[in-house]
């Protein structure tokens, strides 16, 4: 436990440009206190203290603004950036030296019971307020954009981004605009923007030709 507490200073200290000291990080950063409440609270629970290892993750909630719930299992390395908003539910697996940013929410879809919670890899990054939902796996080395839902895998090396989220990279390569748009060619919200305009120019053509004839109304009965 108290290596990977070690890891996740050092993480800090590596990740964050911020950070100017491991004794700055050690006693400023909340994302690192969460962290370390929590591997008090999974050892409680992986020792059947059920009930102090909840009671713990609700004070570690309530300090740090971080939800972790004591049974995710979470690797080497992790860093919680800022962290305010951040949810981690029970059955989420985290690899090493994922960063999450504030606001991310790795939780279920509904009431099922068993693995319900994400898995990510080693090396992931989660932008900010981007919600990874369900029993999905995220590779290793991917990236989440900003603001994302994510509700299928991403493969490892890839990035996905958008509500719902979609992928713009995969396995290193720039996917082409027609695949991630989809097979339709358009996405959704151009298409609608693009009948909005057609639209307006057709008003605006009307009313131009309604101008024309008032004129000439207006010219015949002078």
């Amino acid at each position: 436990m108290f290596d990977r507490i070690r890891a996740d200073i050092q993480a800090a200290v590596e990740r964050d440009p911020a950070a100017r000291s491991r004794l700055e990080v050690l006693m400023c950063y909340p994302g690192l206190h969460a962290m370390i409440w929590h591997r008090v609270a999974h050892w409680l629970w992986t020792h059947h203290l059920r009930l102090s290892a909840r009671f713990i993750s609700q004070v570690n909630r309530l300090i740090t603004g971080i939800e972790i719930h004591p049974g995710a299992q979470i690797g080497r390395g992790l860093l919680i950036d800022h962290g305010m908003g951040t949810v981690i539910g029970e059955t989420t697996e985290i690899g090493d030296n994922c960063t999450l940013y504030q606001g991310v929410t790795l939780g279920g879809t509904g009431k099922q019971t068993g693995k319900r919670h994400p898995t990510l890899g080693d090396n992931v990054v989660v932008g900010v307020g981007a919600s990874i939902l369900g029993a999905i796996a995220i590779g290793d080395n991917s990236l989440i954009g900003a603001g994302a839902v994510v509700l299928h895998p991403v493969p490892a090396d890839s990035t996905a981004v958008g509500v719902p989220a979609k992928l713009v990279w995969e396995e290193g390569k720039r996917l082409p605009a027609s695949v991630i748009s989809g097979a339709t060619g358009a996405d959704p919200c151009e298409q609608c923007l693009a009948l909005i305009n057609a639209r307006f120019s057709e008003m605006e053509q009307k009313i131009v030709e309604l101008e024309g004839r008032l004129a000439r109304t207006a010219a015949a009965g002078g």
